[in-house]
């Protein structure tokens, strides 16, 4: 199992709920041409903090199901209280390996893989090829992540842009690719799916004071694997405090890569 640096807290399920709103703004066409309708089933695999799950579950309707699957057991707690409170009945969320859910073969209209890729080093094609293999012949393999070695600020920051260095330096040392989004089409290609659509933007958002990237979410990460100190995460944490209050509010742009394909109806 690949180490995961994200950290969880009320600070970082606000991203990753901000996340899946502008999924919902940018990805809604995508999402229908990919299967992602009322009474379909959806696999969201590696769903995290359930914020994307919930946003399928309602786009899928009350007769259509997302399966969500995540490896770390604190994720998936707070993903069921997350469907809990916002009153979503068709969500069930279990622990589970990216390349080893126990979704049976073919039993799902769609398969959804979100920046998940980057953080499991090695793992990409397997888990890409498990994600094909539990979509129903017709069905997509949908994929989301980024290139982290294009993720700027402006105004920036030289003590936020060393924090960004070091978690660059993190993934390395753990065999990641933080620039997997470049090569998604490759990844459905190899896993037997045809690939329906590659494309990329810039997400450019402004985050309000308070909100924190998921560069801070490493912070412990950074510090256990001694790629930081103490001394390092205060200096960031009082970078971020300035950040909080600058006006007008620092924009953030961040490369975002969307693939998905369709399983051939017959053979693989």
């Amino acid at each position: 199992m690949t180490e995961y640096a994200l950290k969880l807290s009320d600070v970082e399920l606000s991203r990753y709920e901000m996340m899946a709103a502008r999924a919902g703004e940018h990805e809604g066409d995508r999402w229908a041409a990919a299967g992602v309708i009322e009474g379909a089933v959806v696999a969201d695999i590696g769903c995290g903090p359930g914020a994307v799950s919930i946003a399928l579950a309602r786009h899928v309707g009350p007769t259509g199901r997302v399966l969500a699957f995540d490896q770390a057991p604190e994720a998936v707690e707070m993903a069921r209280a997350v469907a809990e409170r916002a009153g979503v009945a068709n969500v069930t969320v279990e622990v589970a390996d990216a390349d080893a859910t126990g979704a049976a073969p073919g039993s799902v209209d769609v398969a959804m893989i979100r920046h998940v890729l980057a953080h499991n080093g090695g793992r990409e094609a397997a888990i890409v090829a498990h994600a094909a293999s539990v979509v129903r012949p017709g069905g997509c393999v949908y994929l989301v992540d980024t290139d982290g070695s294009g993720v700027r600020t402006r105004p920036s920051d030289p003590d936020i842009d060393d924090l960004g260095h070091r978690y660059w330096q993190w993934h390395v040392r753990q065999g990641n690719d933080p620039s997997v989004g470049l090569r998604l089409d490759e990844l459905l290609a190899g896993a037997g799916v045809e690939v329906v659509e590659f494309s990329g933007r810039y997400d450019i958002s402004s985050p309000p004071p308070g909100a924190r990237p998921p560069v801070w979410a490493a912070r412990e990460a950074l510090v256990a694997s001694g790629l930081a100190t103490g001394e390092d995460v205060a200096r960031w944490e009082a970078a971020f405090v300035r950040a909080d209050g600058l006006e007008p509010r620092p924009t953030v742009f961040v490369p975002m890569f969307c693939a998905f394909g369709r399983r051939p109806a017959t053979g693989r």
